[in-house]
């Protein structure tokens, strides 16, 4: 298992939220107990050296960072591998085809506390995912592969966990479901449903997960616990999500 500096909650679960600045990824971070990953998203960054700053500045208070792309933006999966390299912050989102990359440069930095996870998409089918989520395959015709293919290619490129993104909340909840257990069948440590999560839908997205032996679980939750007006991710949000955690685990 990877000797991670994520904090999951008695071992098994983390949230993966975004934060306004970092005054608010502090509160974030505090209101789950250190049991929180504050995403950083490499479309904001013009150049891989500003990323790799403000990563930087995120990790001297919070020691640990998830390097994201944007909302899922293939065109980042280069930038986001790059500033993950120079600075090994524990996590980072990849497309399907920039996984090996983010592997093979993290590799060469010996860096080896930095999940990679894998961005495969819902296709209406459960038990088969779209894996075409890179710059340019993304725009080509759907690659809808069976499920457990797709994880084992995601092992040949050395990385570690599905990032099931966009599920659309419990839209997605049988997919995510086929997702788990070819997940659970390839030895797989972590799981991350992402898309649509709200503290409505949350509870039972997260029994899907719990329901296995997957070691760990990473849900992403974004928009629905950020405030419009502020853009701050809301603390009180934060703290009822990681309390039904608490009753989960």
């Amino acid at each position: 298992m990877l000797d991670t500096k994520i904090k999951f909650y008695n071992g098994r679960v983390a949230l993966n939220v975004l934060a306004k600045d970092l005054e608010n990824a502090l509160a974030v971070y505090e209101a789950a107990e250190g049991h929180a990953v504050v995403g950083l998203l490499s479309k904001k960054y013009n150049t891989v050296e500003e990323g790799v700053k403000e990563v930087q500045e995120y990790l001297g208070k919070l020691g640990v960072v998830s390097v994201g792309l944007g909302a899922g933006d293939p065109s980042q999966f280069e930038k986001a591998a790059l500033i993950a390299a120079q600075t090994d912050p524990g996590h980072v989102n990849q497309v399907f085809t920039g996984a090996g990359y983010a592997a093979g440069a993290l590799k060469a930095n010996r860096f080896s506390r930095t999940y990679i996870n894998v961005l495969m998409s819902p296709t209406g089918q459960p038990g088969k995912v779209k894996i075409n989520t890179g710059e340019l395959s993304s725009k080509a015709a759907d690659a809808a592969v069976d499920i457990d293919t797709a994880v084992a290619m995601l092992k040949d490129m050395r990385a570690h966990s599905v990032k099931f993104f966009p599920m659309e909340g419990l839209k997605g909840a049988a997919e995510l479901k086929e997702v788990v257990k070819a997940s659970e069948r390839a030895g797989l440590e972590l799981i991350e449903p992402t898309g649509g999560i709200d503290l409505e839908n949350f509870e039972e997205i997260m029994k899907i997960c719990l329901d296995s032996s997957i070691p760990r679980i990473m849900p992403h939750i974004y928009g629905s616990i950020i405030d419009k007006g502020t853009g701050l991710t809301r603390i009180e949000d934060v703290k009822k999500m990681y309390g039904i955690i608490k009753k989960l685990v």
